[in-house]
Parts: C-alpha cells; sequence; structure tokens
C-alpha cells in the first residue's frame, strides 16, 4: 500500500518563548484524535546533533493524497497554525512524497 508522507521543518523566531513552544506540541498532540485520515503523527524539537538544522519538524502519514488534503484544510488543524505556530515561524519547508 502506498503511503503519503507530509513533512513539515520549522524554524522559531528568536523571541519565541519556551511556552510558546510547547503549546504548539500540545496543540499539535490533539490532532489524531480530532482528524481521522491521519495514520502516524510525529513531531518534535531538534535533537541539535548536527549544526544548521531546523528547530522544529512534523511528519505525518496519510493513505492517500485526499486523506492528507482532509488533514490540511480541517478547521482545528489551520487555527493551530494560525494562532500558535504562524505568529512564531521564521522560516518554513515543507514536502509530502509517496513511499
Amino acid at each position: 500500500m502506498t503511503v503519503l508522507r507530509h513533512v513539515v521543518l520549522i524554524n522559531w523566531t528568536p523571541d519565541a518563548s519556551d511556552e510558546q513552544k510547547q503549546r504548539v506540541a500540545a496543540e499539535l498532540g490533539r490532532l489524531p484524535a480530532l482528524i481521522s485520515s491521519i495514520r502516524e503523527y510525529r513531531f518534535g524539537s531538534n535533537a541539535g546533533i548536527n549544526p544548521g538544522g531546523y528547530d522544529f519538524a512534523i511528519v505525518a502519514d496519510f493513505d492517500d493524497a485526499g486523506a492528507y488534503l482532509t488533514y490540511r484544510d480541517n478547521p482545528e488543524h489551520r487555527a493551530i497554525i494560525d494562532e500558535y505556530i504562524t505568529p512564531i515561524t521564521a522560516q518554513r519547508a515543507a514536502a509530502q512524497y509517496e513511499f
């Protein structure tokens, strides 16, 4: 079975507080229970092993593009992005690929 993987990498703004970053993680942690199209969902702060990496990563797996779009457009997901992530994001990169 083919899986669609969505990967997001984020660099926080210099003024992003630890509390704000923890809130992002807490809010993202609610999504698997709210959006049934999520097959697997993982996220976390960079372990800092290599220099120059992004601060935070999100990896989500879906059965297909339609399931991903359901997640992408979900109002709860959009609200978390708008309220908690975007205000403290300096840089963002994302990709989707099948495996």
